[in-house]
């Protein structure tokens, strides 16, 4: 049954919330053609032209059909997006859980890097994910399996909401404006490199950036030789250590206080 909003009386449109009858073929409708297919040239067009671009006609003629015909599978433009998110989702390698001795922050680590890695990959979902309910089967295992990652690290069930939030959010976050940076550079037609150089020159040159750059000058002396993609591993990498840290800590001190 779909959601309802009791205050106004709408439902909440999603394309996991609605009911559609399975597709009859009829003589009109596309040979060779599948759901799977239409998500999947869906991706490939958001990939290659991003989301200001995407158009159900533009995606028939990806396919090679009338425009009409991607209706067969979809009922709105706005489904197949939400079935594209899934469809993403779901090239994340999820860790394995056999291993029952396996480390909680192991396979938090691992999980926050599939997930920045699709981000960056796919940078039209991160903008999506705002927008739509991300409930597909695929999004649902990766959420049951960081739900299962977060319980093995003894923090008290109420709290383990909120530290999935800190860990994916940040992520989320960081990716997003990652992804970003980097379509920029794309458009402009200039290697990350070359955009940090021209951001360091500016700051070295104008007055105003003195104080930024005296507070910055000896961090970047131990940055030298490292590329803005090194530069960003590696900042990644310690700010989610610094989450998971944070984690831990708030664990063991609401033992100590118990």
């Amino acid at each position: 049954m779909a959601a309802t909003d009791s205050r106004a009386g709408k439902q909440l449109k999603s394309v996991w919330l609605a009911e559609r009858p399975p597709l009859k073929r009829k003589a009109d409708q596309p040979a060779g053609l599948d759901l799977d297919k239409v998500v999947a040239a869906t991706v490939r067009l958001l990939d290659a032209e991003g989301l200001a671009k995407f158009s159900m006609r533009r995606l028939a003629a990806e396919l090679g059909v009338t425009a009409m015909s991607v209706y067969w599978y979809v009922d709105t433009k706005d489904a197949l997006l939400e079935l594209a998110i899934d469809a993403v989702t779901g090239e994340m390698t999820l860790p394995d859980e056999a291993d029952e001795g396996a480390d909680w922050r192991d396979h938090l680590r691992q999980l926050a890097g599939e997930y920045r890695r699709m981000l960056l990959a796919h940078p039209w979902v991160a903008r999506l994910l705002g927008e739509y309910l991300n409930i597909g089967p695929r999004s649902i295992a990766f959420n049951n399996v960081t739900l299962r990652a977060m319980q093995r690290s003894g923090l008290p069930q109420e709290k383990i909401s909120g530290a999935l939030a800190a860990v994916f959010q940040f992520v989320y976050g960081f990716s997003a404006v990652e992804a970003l940076h980097e379509a920029r550079c794309r458009e402009v037609g200039i290697s990350l490199d070359d955009y940090l150089e021209q951001v360091m020159g500016t700051i070295r040159s104008l007055p105003e950036f003195a104080e930024t750059w005296q507070m910055s000058s000896k961090a970047l002396d131990a940055d030298r030789g490292l590329s803005a993609k090194e530069l960003s591993e590696r900042d990644f990498a310690f700010a989610l250590d610094l989450q998971i840290a944070g984690i831990e800590a708030l664990r063991d001190a609401g033992r100590t206080v118990a």
